[in-house]
């Protein structure tokens, strides 16, 4: 736990299908470096020789922390943030801040410069967001399956419901543009 000199990272934070991939990719389109905590679920899905599937991410999401702790990817995550900082970045997005432990070991490893924003959406639009989207669309089915395993399994409503910001995403990709640069803004992110 070090403070380092003008560090901001902005973690999403948000159920599935609000936008928090959009939100990110909105960043990177300008340069900002991201850690991904999906990665690391994806990668360890690849080393287990297993297809990406919605039901093989929630096997390996629940064995990881079921096998190293609630932490598991936080600390990898974390690692990845410190590695990036050592290469001169001040400015880091964390995409897909998952549990309430995540947040409170990121909170507790870089105080003072972990911002939350959470994305919320209406369950109808989340849910046909994931439906139609082109990788790794959801059955509604899936979509509530998933729902219910986040917040029963992966302590995903604590950090949404504490976050810093909160932007409701239920419009267009602009006007979630819009909300991201005032947030962000405010926290002056973009100085």
């Amino acid at each position: 736990m070090t403070h380092h000199e003008n560090v901001k990272i902005v973690a999403f934070v948000g159920l599935p299908g609000v936008g928090k991939s959009s939100a990110v990719d909105y960043l990177t389109e300008k340069n900002y470096p991201k850690v991904y905590f999906g990665g690391v679920i994806l990668h360890a899905v690849n080393e287990a020789g297993l297809d990406i599937t919605p039901e093989n991410e929630k096997y390996i999401r629940e064995k990881l922390r079921a096998d190293e702790g609630n932490d598991a990817v936080v600390n990898r995550i974390n690692q990845q943030i410190r590695d990036l900082i050592a290469s001169g970045q001040r400015r880091i997005i964390a995409d897909g801040l998952y549990s309430w432990t995540e947040y409170k070991i990121m909170k507790k490893e870089f105080p003072g410069e972990l911002t939350t924003v959470a994305i919320v959406a209406p369950k109808h639009l989340r849910h046909h967001r994931l439906q139609t989207r082109p990788i790794r669309p959801l059955t509604e089915d899936q979509a509530n399956q998933r729902d219910w395993a986040e917040i029963e399994n992966l302590e995903k409503g604590g950090p949404i419901a504490i976050a810093d910001h909160t932007i409701i995403n239920n419009k267009d990709l602009n006007h979630l543009y819009s909300q991201i640069d005032d947030e962000l803004n405010h926290i002056n992110f973009y100085s």
